[in-house]
């Protein structure tokens, strides 16, 4: 089985999927296979642009987590979306040193659920759980996605409506 764990930036992927690797899950990091797939660098988003149609046609499934925003592209059996209120996400993102441009950008990514709705457009709602993580500990959302995964707990989605930080989003 091969479960996905993805969203925008700066939601929790990276941290909890570590966390879930200390819990006995087998998890592969996807920015460590896209390297090759690498067709040019956008300076003004900051970021590599990756051939992402060829780089999802010649992933070999992996039995386990893959985590990373394109998960959702990959044929999981079970994808959990995870998401942050904008205004939190902008702040980690600045944390992180992002420039304004691109926390910017992700921020309105993320109450436009753009994610989600990629991976509605492609996963049923029963393959599907979005965990808001904005005042989740780590643990809590490691909790969670472990029961999804391990199908204890039923998928949800389209729950969250971010829409009214479209406006405030600088």
């Amino acid at each position: 089985m091969m479960y996905g764990i993805t969203g925008t930036p700066g939601t929790g992927k990276s941290s909890i999927a570590r966390v879930l690797q200390e819990q006995g899950f087998r998890v592969l990091h996807l920015s460590e296979t896209t390297g090759n797939y690498v067709i040019e660098e956008d300076p003004l988003r900051e970021t590599m642009v990756i051939d992402e149609d060829r780089w999802a046609a010649e992933f070999v499934p992996f039995d386990g987590v893959v985590e990373g925003h394109l998960a959702h592209l990959l044929p999981c059996d079970r994808v959990a979306v995870l998401r942050c209120r904008p205004d939190v996400l902008a702040v980690r993102l600045q944390e992180r040193g992002y420039g304004k441009e691109k926390v910017r950008e992700n921020a309105l990514a993320e109450a436009l659920d753009v994610v989600l709705v990629e991976t509605l457009e492609l996963f049923s709602p029963e393959q599907v759980y979005e965990l808001d993580t904005t005042d989740k500990t780590i643990q809590e959302c490691c909790d969670r996605l472990g029961r999804f995964f391990r199908g204890e707990i039923q998928p949800q989605s389209g729950f969250l409506d971010w829409s009214s930080f479209i406006g405030m989003i600088e």
